[in-house]
């Protein structure tokens, strides 16, 4: 889903480091259609120049210490495919805990979607459609080049669609 080119320095002068796809992505088996692409992390004081290294190749958590900054980008599926009879709700939040690693464990246990994480986001929609449902007022409908300025609040996506909606995150550790 993502071409990634990282650029880097080479005896003081600019350089492609890397030009191809993105290891850290993950199809989702119990979840036809979701998938995320972990593209990039970054320590709260990112080291100048970048030493070739991929940093999301090893992830222990999604969600960024204070300061750090993770880009991740997510391709949901409508909403109809957690609703239909064979959804396997537990085998999808395994999935979570293996691919997304202190994100999943932020999600409320009811299975409700919703979610809080102690980050500033910024979240852009690329394509399709999705709602942003918070705990009061009604859901936000978001179409492409729509941005969620995400405060660390608790909310949920929802794809109320009939086809797959793709959103990129930039996530800002943050304390609260």
């Amino acid at each position: 889903m993502v071409r990634r080119i990282v650029t880097g320095e080479c005896d003081g002068r600019s350089v492609i480091l890397s030009d191809g796809p993105v290891a850290n992505t993950h199809d989702f088996a119990s979840v036809p259609g979701f998938q995320t692409t972990l593209a990039w992390k970054a320590d709260a004081v990112p080291a100048l120049p970048h030493d070739g290294s991929d940093p999301v190749a090893v992830v222990t958590s999604v969600v960024p210490d204070p300061h750090g900054s993770c880009l991740i980008i997510v391709r949901f599926p409508p909403d109809s495919v957690m609703t239909a009879p064979d959804f396997d709700g537990a085998a999808a939040g395994a999935e979570q805990l293996r691919f997304l690693p202190g994100l999943a464990e932020s999600f409320d246990p009811d299975g409700s979607g919703m979610h809080r994480t102690q980050t500033l986001d910024y979240d852009i929609i690329l394509d399709g459609e999705l709602w942003l449902e918070v705990d009061e007022g009604e859901p936000r409908h978001l179409k492409a080049g729509d941005i969620v300025i995400q405060n660390g609040t608790r909310h949920a996506w929802r794809n109320r669609g009939d086809r797959p909606a793709t959103m990129a995150a930039v996530l800002i550790g943050a304390t609260r």
